[in-house]
């Protein structure tokens, strides 16, 4: 994004143009920026280990648009459920090229997964025996919990440590290894998440050290190599303003963790193996923007500037008090005034700024920006009070293409089905017509 005498550019499409090309809220990509981003992660962490490779956790953003930009970069997916692996597949991708990080999997899952043929990843022991009951894959990797996570955005989304729901703890770790060997199984890996939205280098090498002490000893006394290790996502960007100035050192982060990873499989006596992560919010967090209409300010107890852009189209606000920076088109030079700004959601949750300075010239009409909008954006959002889910743009250079359509009120209805008894009568429907 870039300000050009005051007004809004996303790459070189002026704000203006997507609101009166396609409305709004609507959320809008860079696809420079992605690329970018994926090119400055793969080249650092190749640097230092050369058997490196990236997915992408297609949770975070599920267009195939923008999916099938990091796919044109060497990226595969990591998917969270069988709809991610359908995902996958019209990507074009699948086999190993396809992580299934599935938790608490139903039976359906387990066989449409192995149907699938991609890698498994369990996220407990216990699915070990259900998986075998429907067939035998070739590679199995289990979702390590180390007992540690950070997250700069929160203890909702810690995703590791004592308190998340997922993986294996440490303890369990060796008996889940050794009942998949027993079983026949003879490719392995590992997995882990460190925890979400780190900017810190210095934790990537230490929680890769702590991976690598529980993979080495499980290699080492079960006597078994593994194909990869999977570090998991947690690359950070900045959301607030006075921390633009402290994004995540790439370069120092790749170089940490290569350098605890090699240490590693050197004490353990393991065969190098793949490295891997599975980003997301790196990619395509800080390539995405929200543009949203100003539609009411209200004077009560204080101002509130009523938005078209509520915690039904941009959840992480409401769910976990999540930061998005606003811009407001065509005024950002002028004196600012603390003001809230709410959706159109009768939920007072709605009420996702409370006291920001915004600028004090804003008005009925205006554009307003959310930035960083491009992670757990779109994905979380849901249509309630009858307002519906947004639309996806793609902008390169001057170029825009939708790459989502806007719902509409069919969409809000499709698939409803009303039983015979609950219809209105044709004669009372005549009645309300008059």
């Amino acid at each position: 994004m870039r300000i050009v005498n005051q007004l809004i550019h996303l790459e070189d499409v002026p704000a203006t143009v997507i609101a009166e090309t396609y409305g709004t809220p609507t959320y809008v990509y860079e696809e420079n920026r992605i690329r970018e981003n994926f090119r400055r992660t793969l080249a650092a962490f190749r640097r230092y280990y050369p058997d490196f490779h990236l997915f992408y956790a297609i949770k975070c953003l599920n267009n195939l648009a923008v999916a099938n930009i990091l796919r044109q970069e060497g990226a595969g997916i990591d998917a969270a459920s069988v709809n991610e692996i359908l995902l996958a597949k019209a990507l074009g991708l699948g086999g190993e090229e396809v992580m299934f990080s599935g938790n608490f999997l139903s039976d359906d899952d387990i066989r449409q997964g192995l149907e699938s043929g991609v890698i498994f990843n369990l996220d407990d022991p216990s699915l070990l025996p259900r998986v075998l009951r429907h067939g035998r894959p070739q590679v199995i990797a289990f979702r390590v919990n180390p007992g540690y996570g950070r997250s700069e955005v929160g203890p909702f989304v810690t995703n590791a440590g004592p308190d998340a729901k997922f993986g294996v703890h440490p303890d369990q770790v060796l008996d889940a290894y050794r009942a998949a060997r027993d079983a026949g199984i003879r490719r392995f890996g590992a997995h882990m998440m460190p925890g979400s939205c780190i900017r810190d280098p210095e934790y990537f090498g230490f929680i890769t050290g702590l991976i690598m002490d529980i993979i080495g000893k499980a290699s080492r006394e079960l006597q078994i190599e593994f194909d990869f290790i999977d570090l998991g996502g947690g690359l950070g960007i900045p959301y607030k303003p006075e921390d633009k100035d402290k994004p995540l050192d790439i370069e120092e982060a790749a170089a940490r963790v290569a350098a605890a990873f090699r240490q590693k499989v050197a004490e353990y006596g393991m065969k190098p193996p793949r490295l891997m992560m599975e980003p997301a919010r790196y990619f395509v967090g800080d390539a995405g923007y929200l543009v949203g209409r100003v539609h009411c300010i209200k004077d009560s107890y204080k101002r509130i500037v009523g938005t078209d852009i509520g915690m039904n189209t941009l959840a992480r606000p409401a769910m976990y008090g999540a930061y998005h920076h606003i811009y407001v088109d065509g005024r950002e030079d002028g004196p600012r005034r603390a003001v809230g700004l709410c959706g159109q959601i009768c939920e007072n949750t709605d009420f996702w700024v409370k006291d920001r300075p915004l600028p004090a010239g804003i008005q009925v009409g205006d554009l307003v920006v959310v930035e960083n909008a491009g992670a757990y954006g779109y994905v979380m959002s849901y249509a309630y009070n009858g307002r519906l889910r947004p639309a996806e743009v793609l902008v390169n250079g001057d170029r825009h293409w939708l790459i989502r359509e806007r719902e509409t009120f069919r969409d809000l209805i499709r698939g409803v089905h009303v039983p015979p008894h609950l219809r209105p009568r044709p004669a009372r429907l005549r009645k309300l017509a008059r």
